[in-house]
């Protein structure tokens, strides 16, 4: 890079340098006035200051300690709007405002730029009364010029002037009060929450026993098998079962009437015959083999 480009970058990095530098501060500004240092507090709470600072042309109407004791404690929002209107974007000094053409006129505020304002509530009047005073006022129709010049706090000629000024200038339609619950929009009806069930006490007869709880036994997994019959004393035809039972038989009467039915068991007899048709077959086998061994 050659030394006429170097110069050329610094020249403008100065000029860079030079121009942040020269910013101002308005919380720094007002730090050196204690009796201003409650509109300083709100002016960092609200963040104005920093829409403040990031201007290169305002002025600034500041009022005392004292003045502020009217809207100390309200909502945050509503004081924001009040300070907001204290900002006039365009550079007022003392000077200037003693020489207005036609001895008023009407001053741009911040609060107009935010978009919240209505009809003329954004705007301020400012004029010449008696013998040269400066007073300022609302420019919303109907309203007085309630707040004066007191003196000036700071200027910076073209970029930050700071007047301070007797009272606070609130314009019509700003509410200076939180909504009271009458004047809020009605909410929805929340349901009753229902209340919990306690559980019900049991009868004197049936309160529960301080004895621990026995547990039903659990059924038993083992298998009584009934006795099996003998083949010697297993009848040789079958017994009436169910239907075929006599009439006033003790099956009859007490098994059907008096018990559940019983499950059904597969008959005896069949398996016998079975028994026995093996036996013989079997027999037969037997002989038919001897006699074959006795032919040979």
């Amino acid at each position: 890079m050659n030394s006429k480009a170097s110069c050329v970058l610094s020249f403008a990095l100065f000029l860079l340098f030079s121009s942040s530098t020269s910013a101002f501060n308005i919380t720094r500004l007002l730090g050196r006035h204690p009796q201003l240092s409650t509109f300083n507090d709100y002016l960092t709470q609200t963040q104005i200051s920093q829409q403040i600072n990031s201007r290169n042309t305002i002025t600034v109407l500041v009022v005392n300690n004292k003045a502020m004791a009217g809207i100390s404690g309200k909502p945050l929002d509503v004081i924001k709007m009040i300070l907001s209107l204290h900002v006039v974007l365009d550079y007022y000094d003392v000077q200037k405002l003693t020489t207005l053409p036609n001895r008023t006129t009407i001053l741009t505020t911040l609060f107009q730029s935010s978009g919240v304002a209505e009809n003329q509530q954004g705007f301020l009047n400012a004029s010449l009364i008696n013998e040269g005073e400066i007073a300022f006022g609302s420019a919303e129709k109907g309203s007085n010029l309630t707040a004066k010049l007191v003196t000036s706090v700071a200027a910076q000629p073209y970029n930050i002037s700071v007047l301070q000024i007797t009272s606070l200038i609130l314009p019509p339609g700003i509410v200076l009060a939180a909504p009271s619950p009458s004047n809020l929009p009605p909410k929805a009806d929340t349901p009753a929450a229902t209340p919990k069930k306690s559980p019900a006490t049991p009868p004197p007869d049936q309160a529960p026993s301080s004895e621990p709880a026995v547990e039903a036994p659990a059924p038993s997994q083992e298998v009584v098998s009934s006795p099996a019959v003998s083949p010697s004393s297993a009848p040789v035809a079958d017994a009436p079962v169910g239907d075929d039972a006599p009439v006033g038989s003790p099956l009859a009467d007490d098994d059907i009437t008096n018990s559940p039915a019983p499950a059904p068991v597969a008959p005896k007899s069949g398996s016998s015959r079975t028994s026995v048709a093996s036996g013989v077959v079997g027999v037969g086998v037997v002989m038919g083999l001897v006699s074959s061994l006795l032919a040979f």
